[in-house]
């Protein structure tokens, strides 16, 4: 469905159809919850020797609900306070709601479902493994429903960029660590730094360029506060932040992988210069969050072999 999709006209005639569905769940943007699990696998491998790869396909499972559920909350609660038009330099497929006929409390109870069966899986992990992971899985939820809904969102506020980064990509390696490996530390927050600074910037490429949008609409980001050109100078400080933390979390912890990242270095330039060179303008919105999005994939894979290298050559040793 391209960009010249008729409006919503306010009708709301359209049924919300399985393709329709899957395009407010956003498949795009699951990457902000696929890497964090496979770095939380990746980890615990490494640290145990062993992986119990059905929970792992079930914990990755309910972290894509989680975002699914994310994604269509914002586009139900963006639709309904008018911060989603049709002049927006967004595809027909990310804002299904200003460009279908769709009753929105369809939409609602989509999220309200995802999150839901995201909720009933989740009891049986608790079942299988403790109740810690209920403990940190209660809390996303409340922080998933207060980033979109509310009188004053959270993605509203200069913390929306932080809260998505830490809740996304460090709270699901947190439990996700502690219910693959048993063991229950702070040490995979450490570990999990660069997947808080890769979700978070998820979060930040869109807001930078969503800057004039966001003001006219009294929404208060920190690329609203900070104006485009000091927001970019903070997205590449970040961006090489981002890089750092693989590097010194490799070579501290998974010495045996570095060898991995000369390669992650190669293969992920030609995205980081695409990246870097992207001015976070309006009219640059749709390539700036395919780049940010497929930056993830490449250093979150890497980020993961380079973990997983290293307890493949200490074995070997």
């Amino acid at each position: 469905m391209g960009s010249h999709t008729k409006p919503n006209s306010g009708g709301a005639t359209t049924p919300l159809s399985p393709r329709l569905a899957l395009q407010l769940a956003a498949p795009h943007t699951w990457p902000a919850a696929i890497m964090p699990v496979l770095v939380a696998a990746a980890c615990a491998l490494a640290n145990t020797g062993s992986l119990d790869v059905g929970m792992a396909w079930l914990l990755l499972l309910i972290c894509i609900l989680m975002q699914a559920s994310v994604n269509t909350f914002n586009d139900y609660f963006d639709f309904i306070k008018g911060t989603d038009t049709a002049e927006d330099n967004v595809e027909a497929s990310d804002s299904v709601l200003v460009f279908n006929d769709v009753n929105p409390r369809s939409a609602l109870g989509l999220a309200i479902g995802f999150l839901v069966v995201a909720f009933l899986f989740g009891l049986y992990v608790v079942w299988k493994t403790g109740p810690v992971p209920l403990v940190i899985a209660l809390f996303g939820a409340v922080i998933v429903v207060m980033y979109s809904g509310g009188k004053t969102p959270l993605s509203y506020l200069p913390v929306g960029e932080a809260v998505s980064g830490i809740v996304m990509g460090g709270l699901i390696p947190l439990a996700c660590y502690q219910v693959l490996s048993g063991t229950f530390t702070f040490m995979a927050l450490l570990w999990a730094t660069p997947t808080i600074i890769g979700v978070g910037l998820i979060m930040m490429t869109n807001n930078t360029c969503d800057i004039e949008k966001d003001i006219e609409v009294s929404r208060r980001t920190l690329p609203t506060l900070l104006g485009r050109p000091h927001a970019r100078k903070l997205y590449h400080a970040l961006v090489f932040c981002w890089l750092v933390a693989i590097a010194v979390i490799i070579a501290v912890f998974f010495t045996r992988g570095t060898i991995v990242l000369v390669f992650a270095l190669l293969a992920s330039y030609p995205l980081l210069k695409a990246l870097l060179s992207n001015p976070l303008a309006p009219q640059a919105r749709i390539g700036a969050m395919a780049q940010i999005c497929s930056v993830n994939i490449a250093l979150g894979s890497f980020y993961a072999a380079a973990i997983l290298a290293s307890s493949a050559i200490a074995f070997v040793a």
